[in-house]
C-alpha cells in the first residue's frame, strides 16, 4: 500500500516521502480501515510517540497522521461493534502508524460510525479538533451558561470548534487570532474578536475560562485575565503560572467513541461546522505540512471522492 513515511527525526518535514509498505495487520480488538481522508497536526513530527512505540523502541519508518475517515476493511480477533464495509471516523493511536496511508490499523474503541450523509473530508476534520474542544471546555474547565470564555486561535481547527460549542452552551465567547481571522470567528459565533498581532489581548477584560492552543507569552498574559475561581486550559505546554485562586490545566486529548458520535450528529443537524481549510492529495502531504497557515483544518484526501 502507499503511505507517507519518515525515518529521520532530524530531517523534519523534508523527511516525509511516499513509500510502499506492507498491508497492516489487525491485532486483537483492532480494525483495518481503508482510509478515505486523513488529518494531521503540523507539530507531530516533534512528538516522541511519532518515533517510538509504547515501550520506547524505535518504530521507523513511521506513518504520521492521527485523524481519519474511511471504511472498515478487516476485523481483528475479538473486535465487536463494527462490521466490514462500515463507514467510520476517529483517532489512531499516538504510538502506532497513523492515518496518512491507504490502510491503517486502529483500535476499534477509537472509532465511531459515520453516517452516509457526512463527507469523509468533513469527518476527518472532526476527531482531534472536536474532542479537544469538548474536553477542554467541559471536562476540564467545566464551562457553564453565562460564563465568559477566551478562545485563542478562534479560526483554527480546534478553536473554531470551541467557539461554536461554547456559544451553544450559552457562554459569552471572545475569540483571538490574526486580523484575517476576524470575520470567520465572528461568523462562527464569537461575540468579540481580538487581534493578537495588534496587541488587543488586554481588551478581553475578566473571563471565567481561557482556552489556549498557543502557549508561551500569550498563555502567560492570559492567566492575568482569569477571574478568581476561573480556569486556564491549554494544549500547548504545561503552564508555568496559575490564575489567582484558580486552576491551570494542561491536557492531551483522549479518544471517546460516544462523544465522537455526538459531535457527528451535531454536524448533521447543522449545529456544528468543522472548518476545512484546504484539501490536498496524499502525494502533496509534505507540502501541506510546510504550507502557509490557513483557517481551519487541512485534510489529506487519500481516496478521491
Amino acid at each position: 500500500m502507499r503511505a507517507i513515511t519518515t525515518q529521520d527525526r532530524e530531517a523534519g518535514i523534508a523527511g516525509l516521502v511516499m513509500a510502499d509498505l506492507p498491508h497492516p495487520h489487525a491485532a486483537e480488538n483492532d480494525v483495518v480501515v481503508r482510509v478515505h481522508a486523513a488529518g494531521f497536526t503540523p507539530g507531530e513530527l516533534d512528538w516522541p510517540g511519532t518515533w517510538v512505540d509504547r515501550s520506547g523502541r524505535d518504530r521507523t519508518p513511521t506513518v504520521p497522521g492521527h485523524e481519519l475517515s474511511g471504511v472498515v476493511a478487516e476485523l481483528g480477533y475479538g473486535t465487536t461493534g463494527l462490521t466490514v464495509g462500515q463507514r467510520v471516523f476517529g483517532l489512531t493511536d499516538w504510538s502506532r502508524n497513523g492515518s496518512l496511508a491507504e490502510y491503517t490499523a486502529v483500535e476499534a474503541r477509537n472509532l465511531a460510525p459515520l453516517a452516509a450523509d457526512l463527507d469523509h473530508t468533513v469527518a476527518a476534520a472532526l476527531p482531534i479538533s472536536g474532542l479537544t474542544a469538548w474536553q477542554g471546555l467541559f471536562d476540564h474547565a467545566h464551562l457553564r451558561t453565562g460564563q465568559t470564555v477566551l478562545v485563542h486561535g478562534a479560526a483554527g481547527g480546534v478553536g473554531s470548534v470551541a467557539v461554536q460549542l461554547a456559544r451553544e452552551a450559552g457562554a459569552r465567547v471572545v475569540g483571538t487570532g490574526r486580523a484575517g481571522d476576524r470575520d470567520l470567528a465572528l461568523d462562527l459565533g464569537a461575540d468579540a474578536f481580538l487581534d493578537l498581532d495588534a496587541g488587543e489581548l488586554g481588551q478581553a477584560g475578566q473571563v471565567d475560562v481561557v482556552f489556549d492552543v498557543i502557549g508561551g507569552e500569550v498563555l502567560d498574559r492570559s492567566t492575568d485575565l482569569v477571574r478568581p475561581g476561573g480556569t486556564v486550559v491549554t494544549i500547548a505546554a504545561p503552564p508555568v503560572r496559575h490564575p489567582k485562586d484558580g486552576r491551570a490545566v494542561f491536557f492531551v486529548v483522549e479518544p471517546d467513541r460516544a462523544r465522537l458520535a455526538d459531535l457527528a450528529e451535531r454536524v448533521r443537524a447543522g449545529r456544528l461546522r468543522p472548518v476545512v481549510g484546504a484539501v490536498r492529495p496524499l502525494a502533496e502531504t509534505a507540502d501541506a505540512f510546510a504550507g502557509r497557515r490557513v483557517p481551519g483544518k487541512t485534510i489529506i484526501e487519500v481516496v478521491e471522492e
